[in-house]
């Protein structure tokens, strides 16, 4: 990806003042991140890499190169970094690539943005679960290497670019093209076998976050920080509902008033369940409250709802046209 060939497509363009780079805008997190910015009078590219084209920008950001030649191209005052390797087990097998993402792409990106505000979208696993809730200045202890990862990416966005923020959320889910883009709405998968009994995970304590609440938070400091450079360190957010797996499953059977009868709450966790994920890493979020930066989170049975419901209606018309 060339930065003159991007460059030529921006002739001509009318440029708002507000510019937001978005990264990982392919993703679950990023396309609400995109969604949110669009829609409130910013001036919005995207960048992905397998999913990118045709409506984002192709970007390798583990290429020096390319990053710098979309920064300079675009000029962004805001870049909310999205993008990243967050399936845990996917870490754990192959760590080098996740590194490589989630550390080194992530140092080259606050580098490259010096003077612009960056958000990097970090993770509630960068702490070890065993005495919630945890505020920003509390010690960090990842327990995998996921949270590893993103731990050092933490490090070394603040050491490329000591005014970004960091912005610390537990477990997503959104509204999805394929259910199995979150681990929340991967559960629909058990709810609607219906007739087998069917075990989920009824041990760790999750507070399961909407991504278009993250989005609108993103948006607020953002534009808070425009006018107000004290915007920048570590900062959490997280919905409010405690729940393990199982109860998240119940809940969306409940929101599509379907039995949940089959699912069966498994307590103990099985061997070789994976890496290792803190038993309850809940978030206290209250500097974003004190700023008047956070958002009332949406009822997690609304937005689950929300989140599955354009999939499952664009799924059973494919299957009614095409069968």
């Amino acid at each position: 990806m060339g930065g003159l060939n991007y460059k030529c497509r921006l002739e001509n363009v009318d440029i708002p003042y507000r510019r937001v780079l978005v990264t990982g805008a392919t993703g679950l997190l990023g396309r609400a991140v995109y969604k949110e910015f669009q829609n409130n009078a910013w001036h919005s590219l995207g960048c992905g890499y397998s999913r990118a084209r045709p409506r984002f920008l192709r970007c390798d950001l583990t290429d020096e190169v390319a990053v710098r030649g979309v920064i300079q191209d675009f000029q962004p005052h805001v870049i909310v970094h999205c993008a990243a390797e967050r399936r845990p087990d996917v870490v754990e097998r192959h760590t080098e690539a996740a590194l490589n993402l989630n550390v080194h792409a992530s140092g080259t990106l606050a580098k490259e943005a010096a003077g612009m505000f960056l958000i990097y979208i970090s993770t509630d696993y960068v702490f070890d679960g065993r005495n919630p809730p945890y505020g920003e200045n509390d010690a960090p202890n990842p327990l995998n290497v996921y949270g590893k990862s993103k731990l050092e990416g933490e490090r070394e966005v603040l050491r490329q670019n000591p005014g970004a923020a960091v912005l610390r959320v537990p477990i997503l889910y959104g509204e999805v093209e394929r259910v199995d883009e979150s681990a929340v709405t991967v559960l629909w998968d058990k709810v609607q076998e219906g007739a087998d009994s069917c075990g989920v995970e009824h041990c760790q304590q999750r507070f399961p976050t909407y991504v278009n609440d993250v989005a609108r938070v993103c948006r607020r400091m953002a534009e808070r920080r425009l006018q107000d450079p004290s915007i920048r360190g570590i900062f959490h957010y997280s919905g409010t509902e405690q729940m393990t797996k199982y109860e998240m499953a119940c809940a969306i059977a409940d929101a599509f008033s379907l039995p949940s009868s089959h699912l069966i709450p498994m307590t103990e966790q099985p061997a070789g369940a994976g890496a290792l994920r803190p038993h309850n890493a809940q978030l206290e979020c209250s500097r974003l409250g004190l700023l008047g930066l956070s958002v009332e989170p949406v009822p997690f049975r609304t937005a689950v709802r929300d989140s599955l419901w354009p999939f499952l209606y664009d799924k059973r018309w494919r299957q009614t046209v095409f069968h």
